[in-house]
């Protein structure tokens, strides 16, 4: 079993070794946080008190079993916000007193990163693999070289990419359907009417006009540096006029917001061949790799090899699995507890956990950055 309270979302999951999800509960937050124009620590952490034991009892009953058949209790450590981790840690703690069985705490990315291994079968066929880590708290590429050990390649200097559409959607007045993020929204206002086959800075026949959105990538020559707040400020600068055509902003700013992603994901695929690092794929995870636009924009793309080298495959795992969920944190564990690596009963959450770290040793106390 394993639970999951990082952000927004209170998850449980139960899996086996052997890639079988017997169940994946995820109760989301996002309708009473709308009002707050993001998460509300304390408002989170009280619906996590309230959802997680209706989660845990809801994955039992899906999956058909009960606590004894559980046979180790995983949870995410780090990294988040500080309450909201300590209320899965405290459950998975309890749990685990009580029933006597051993722990383990998971890093959250980690979890993201090793998710296709779960569902993408015999698409993941070793290591090592880029993956393109991207969602509301993070943005990154990172090399894959096993299941703990990992190279930070590039990361955002400012803001994250899901961050950036949240706010992008907020200002150009989108309203998610109940359930939904705005990051979903924002993707859906742009595939409506009649968008195919019309470049986003076109207006759209009938609407207001407006100039382009103008923003160029980032730091071009500086491929290990993301950066999105300055796109969610050009956003804004544009619907300083009222008349100009917000679907028309939409689409322009997706589509600068994954050139980016694609310039540096480049830029770290000829690094990784420049440097004879044969990379088996690229995994795109995080709740940003469910927008099917940029799934497209990914597969369409003619990703530039170094000296004649193909580009690698791009793997995606399914929608539901690519924003927070326990499963990928059930996975992540799995190769600890099959050589019963466990934790002491003691372990605290780490709110800043260097993904690059997790193969150490890293105990201490909560860090509260």
């Amino acid at each position: 079993m394993a639970l999951e309270s990082s952000a927004d979302d209170t998850c449980v999951a139960i899996v086996d070794h052997k890639k079988h999800i017997f169940s994946n509960v995820v109760i989301k937050q996002h309708a009473i946080h709308r009002q707050y124009g993001g998460i509300h620590p304390s408002v989170a952490i009280r619906a996590h008190q309230e959802n997680m034991p209706h989660a845990i009892r809801k994955a039992l009953c899906e999956a058909n079993m009960k606590m004894p058949n559980i046979d180790g209790i995983a949870f995410t450590r780090g990294p988040g916000m500080g309450g909201c981790l300590s209320v899965s840690m405290n459950a998975a703690k309890a749990l685990a007193a009580a029933h006597e069985k051993p722990i383990i705490g998971v890093h959250h990315m980690q979890g993201h990163a090793l998710t296709p291994q779960l569902t993408n079968g015999d698409e993941m066929d070793g290591y090592p693999f880029l993956t393109l880590l991207i969602s509301g708290g993070h943005t990154m590429i990172a090399l894959v070289r096993s299941a703990t050990v990992f190279k930070i390649m590039a990361s955002t200097v400012d803001i994250a990419i899901g961050n950036a559409f949240d706010k992008a959607a907020r200002l150009l007045g989108v309203v998610p359907d109940p359930g939904k993020g705005y990051g979903h929204a924002l993707e859906a206002f742009c595939r409506t009417g009649d968008e195919a086959g019309e470049p986003a800075h076109l207006p759209t026949a009938g609407r207001p006009t407006f100039a382009p959105l103008s923003y160029s990538i980032p730091n071009p020559h500086q491929p290990s540096q993301f950066s999105y707040a300055g796109l969610t400020s050009a956003v804004q600068r544009a619907l300083r006029d009222d008349t100009v055509d917000k679907q028309g902003i939409a689409r322009a700013f997706q589509n600068a917001a994954f050139a980016q992603l694609i310039h540096k994901l480049n830029n770290a695929i000829q690094e990784c061949q420049r440097d004879g690092v044969s990379i088996q794929a690229v995994v795109v995870s995080g709740g940003v790799a469910s927008n099917l636009t940029l799934r497209q924009r990914l597969r369409e793309t003619a990703f530039v090899g170094v000296n004649g080298k193909p580009p690698p495959r791009f793997i995606f795992p399914p929608p539901e699995l690519c924003t927070d969920n326990a499963a990928m944190i059930a996975w992540a564990s799995m190769h600890r507890f099959l050589q019963h690596d466990f934790d002491d009963y003691s372990i605290q959450p780490l709110a800043t956990w260097d993904l690059e770290s997790i193969g150490a040793q890293n105990e201490g106390a909560l860090s509260t950055t």
